[in-house]
């Protein structure tokens, strides 16, 4: 019982420390839950007439979007499926024109659709908000890993907590009083739903760790991969010493290759060398409403012949179990490993656990405000006794 009261002092003032970043968490999770599925009804220039002729290649769609803007520094072009715009996607950071921009274009007929800021979207808005409380990165990034961290210690001690004494209390800890006085049924919803929450809650936890800490990334790693250690993503290089004869932009020539490659891929994606020799990086997803399924491939800019890596971000049948619970953590941190009802159990969850420190701090404060009403003088316990 001692255990217990201390535990529950720990759980107690973590909470309190806590929840207003967990609730913030929560909530801008919840929001960017369904992120694709609003912009599908919301941006109209995500979408084309599909045709039945050829579309543009990447070097004529890059083209394109350096005249639309000129000062960028492109990233990738992003080939959806076939009703759906190209992207050229621009990104720098840390190069003193920090900017993250997309041209959408029709790859019929190369018509701009939308120049993108994709910084000032709304949903980037509530991104920033879940990663870094919209505070700047070296300082709200740290910050949201500690408190995910002190979240994680908040659930295995609320089960501690929850835990009946006796096994014929175990259904009172199960169930909401409904008809209970609004203090009860206030401590039942935080008690009970804290409880199914749970095990979600810590899933949520640890894959949000794996982006908060380097150091718990490298554990967990380890842990499911018989003690590898990670490597960070790199692009190899290429060999400038055979340079080809080929006329065509080895952009579209590695572009050509995937398309060949990957018939029913929902995207293919090519990324032009970030440096000088650097190979040119593709990739192609069977499935777009996820991303650890993605095929990764580098090819030499100059031969084309395709260069191996040892990190995880390569051919998806190559990887092991680790690496592809590693390229599975976006995926399961937002519900999409199980589709769209995965995603709405992720939505439901996230509401659930935003409302835990909002539960708990009323729980708090009437006990506090409880325990600070005047106690009646013995003199009038008196009266009243001998009226009754």
């Amino acid at each position: 019982m001692d255990l217990k009261k201390w535990i529950g002092k720990i759980h107690l003032w973590l909470g309190l420390s806590s929840g207003l970043v967990v609730f913030i968490v929560a909530v801008t999770g919840c929001i960017y839950a369904f992120q694709t599925e609003i912009k599908d009804l919301t941006y109209s220039f995500l979408f084309v007439e599909q045709q039945e002729g050829p579309v543009l290649p990447p070097s004529e769609i890059s083209k394109i979007a350096y005249e639309a803007f000129p000062e960028g520094h492109l990233h990738a072009v992003l080939y959806p499926t076939r009703d759906r715009s190209a992207q050229a996607i621009f990104f720098s950071y840390g190069e003193g024109h920090d900017h993250f921009m997309t041209a959408y274009i029709n790859p019929y007929t190369g018509e701009v659709l939308r120049l993108k800021d994709e910084y000032a979207d709304f949903f980037r808005f509530i991104l920033d908000g879940h990663f870094y409380l919209w505070l700047p990165i070296e300082i709200g990034q740290p910050v949201v890993a500690t408190f995910t961290l002190i979240f994680l210690v908040m659930v295995i001690s609320g089960l501690i907590l929850w835990w009946p004494r006796k096994k014929k209390n175990l259904q009172q800890s199960l169930t909401v009083k409904w008809d209970a006085r609004w203090r009860r049924k206030n401590y039942d919803l935080h008690q009970v739903f804290g409880f199914y929450v749970m095990t979600f809650a810590l899933v949520f936890a640890v894959t949000g760790l794996v982006w908060g800490f380097i150091w718990f990334r490298d554990g967990l790693y380890a842990a499911t991969t018989g003690g590898k250690k990670f490597v960070e993503y790199y692009a190899p290089v290429s060999d400038s010493t055979k340079i080809s004869p080929e006329n065509t932009p080895a952009l579209d020539r590695v572009w050509m290759k995937m398309v060949a490659e990957y018939p029913q891929a929902e995207w293919i994606e090519v990324h032009p060398p970030d440096y000088e020799h650097g190979a040119i990086a593709a990739n192609a997803n069977p499935d777009a409403s996820t991303y650890w399924k993605m095929d990764y491939r580098y090819f030499d800019q100059y031969t084309l012949e395709e260069l191996p890596v040892d990190h995880v971000w390569g051919r998806l049948h190559e990887a092991t179990f680790g690496d592809k619970l590693n390229r599975m953590n976006y995926d399961i941190h937002v519900g999409a490993i199980a589709g769209f009802p995965g995603k709405l159990l992720a939505f439901f969850l996230s509401a659930i656990i935003a409302s835990l420190p909002v539960t708990g701090f009323m729980i708090w404060w009437g006990r506090r405000y409880k325990d600070k009403k005047p106690k009646p003088k013995k003199a009038a316990l008196q009266e009243t006794y001998v009226k009754a």
